[in-house]
């Protein structure tokens, strides 16, 4: 569908509104109905780096380290930051151009088809909608280390609840619980940096017994890469999924303060930060446990933490996991709301997902996402190796497929604006290299789906994606195929979504050219 977009994604049924000026205070609610602009560059990075830095790091990083070998994981780490770079590059750009919340299917939409929009949005609703109710399940379970008489189910709603009431307030009061939520996270790993660092260089005062010194467990009986090079191969698309949550920032740019100077500013510092710390926390970890003692048994940040003898680690990190949990859950469930409202909005989801409470929320959406999320988690019990295994075997698969739709988008979108006479130095934010950068990316994540049909454990992800995202093709062609081409073909391919040729934003302008 490429008909004129919402400048600031309204509600559906109503025409495109101009602009609104930028807020002159970040705590400024508008009056105008619509979405609201209330996020800052700090947000968003602690958007993107608490959509990321959760459980796949401080649980399943040993994993990463015992199939890779040491040197191997930080390899494999290295591989899925260039990639994630390669991603964030393409989506900055894209961000600027179509500023609206839920904004991945809208690129998709408007530079691809309306087809390839409406599957990578209920892609990524699946996504997170599994996700939730995995973070309620597992946050609940570790509750139980202190509170072992507490059901499971009950922490699960106690979650649920609190998640469900930090997203129904505000559009601010989710960055800033979130920016909290990531702050605990971002202490724990840089604590474990400085303090494993530090106790590798051998300053180890509370340790018991021998701590081994600088890279010594780098070097295996085995070799470098004691399982091949096979090991790491198979390692990058856990990596891949592991650094998945990042492109969260594009999901947020259409309630973004000046979204021209804060959306490239925090995909710089989210990726820098990322770097630093998944690196940094990878080979200090790896540096610290023998990778053939290093598994899913227990966390590595609770056996570094206990090897260096900080007191009360396992509690401590206990904390921290839980606190992982809900900040993805609370990303998660912001959205899985803004997807629902902004495929609304293209008129490819009930009109009752676009309407907003006076504060900017699409409340329908929310409460449709929050029961999505118990669904899940009640499958998970019901009916594990049957419903739920079919769904976390596509939510799998959809990460990588979404990453794939923003960099095709990129692609045809800065072709058209070119093809179109587009001014590249008119553009805010503009990826470098093109059409390296998205090329690049691309072969890189379809390397990682071909992959994982070679990885027993992971294959069932192609074996129930693939067929899912055809229905999806199926279901906009046979529901919606006419009205789609219809107005698939309003302006054209080098036209912004608005109609004058102008970036809906509140940021500044795009020039017309830009591939719609």
């Amino acid at each position: 569908m490429r008909a004129a977009l919402p400048q600031e994604a309204d509600v559906p049924s109503a025409p495109a509104e101009p602009s609104a000026p930028a807020e002159p205070h970040a705590g400024t609610e508008p009056d105008k109905p619509g979405l609201r602009r209330s996020m800052e560059a700090r947000h968003l990075v602690m958007i993107g780096l608490g959509g990321v830095i959760g459980s796949g790091l401080f649980v399943s990083s040993g994993y990463t380290i015992s199939q890779a070998g040491p040197l191997g994981a930080v390899v494999a780490y290295l591989i899925g930051a260039v990639v994630v770079y390669l991603v964030m590059a393409c989506l900055s750009e894209l961000a600027i151009a179509y500023p609206v919340s839920g904004a991945f299917h809208i690129y998709a939409a408007r530079s691809i088809g309306p087809a390839t929009g409406f599957t990578t949005a209920w892609l990524y609703w699946l996504t997170w909608v599994v996700a939730l109710g995995s973070e309620f399940t597992a946050a609940g379970l570790l509750m139980q280390r202190w509170f072992p008489e507490v059901p499971v189910w009950i922490w699960c709603l106690v979650f649920a609840s609190v998640l469900f009431g930090m997203n129904a307030i505000s559009s601010r009061v989710f960055g800033e619980s979130e920016f909290w939520f990531a702050m605990i996270k971002v202490a724990a790993v840089v604590g474990l940096i400085i303090l494993g660092g530090a106790a590798l260089l051998g300053f180890h005062p509370m340790a018991a017994g021998g701590y081994p010194h600088l890279f010594e467990n780098f070097s295996t009986a085995e070799g470098l890469f004691p399982n091949g090079f096979t090991g790491v191969l198979v390692t990058v698309l856990v990596v891949f999924f592991a650094f998945s949550g990042s492109e969260l920032i594009g999901v947020a740019a259409g309630e973004t303060t000046d979204p021209a100077k804060n959306i490239p500013k925090a995909m710089r510092t989210t990726v820098l930060r990322l770097v630093i710390f998944f690196i940094g926390a990878i080979v200090v970890i790896a540096a610290t446990i023998p990778y053939d003692k290093a598994g899913l048994d227990e966390s590595p940040f609770v056996t570094v933490f206990s090897s260096i003898g900080v007191p009360y680690a396992a509690d401590i990190m206990n904390f921290v996991v839980i606190t992982a949990l809900l900040s993805a859950g609370n990303s998660g469930l912001y959205s899985c709301a803004r997807m629902l409202f902004s495929l609304s909005a293209e008129g490819h989801a009930p009109k009752a997902f676009g309407r907003l409470t006076k504060r900017g929320i699409p409340m329908v959406a929310l409460i449709v996402s929050i029961f999505g999320g118990l669904a899940s988690l009640i499958s998970s019990i019901v009916a594990p190796t049957t419903v739920y295994l079919v769904l976390t075997s596509v939510a799998g698969f959809a990460t990588v497929g979404v990453w794939m739709s923003i960099v095709a988008s990129h692609y045809f979108h800065r072709r058209a604006f070119i093809r179109n006479g587009g001014d590249l130095s008119s553009l805010p934010y503009k990826a470098p290299l093109f059409p390296l950068v998205p090329i690049l990316a691309f072969v890189a994540c379809l390397g990682s789906m071909i992959g994982i049909g070679f990885d027993p454990a992971q294959a069932t992800a192609l074996y129930f994606g693939v067929p899912f995202v055809a229905a999806c093709y199926l279901i906009f062609h046979v529901k919606y195929g006419r009205k789609g081409r219809k107005d698939s073909g309003g302006p054209s391919r080098g036209k912004l979504a608005s109609e004058d040729g102008q970036a809906g934003n509140d940021a500044g302008k795009v020039p017309a050219g830009i591939g719609a």
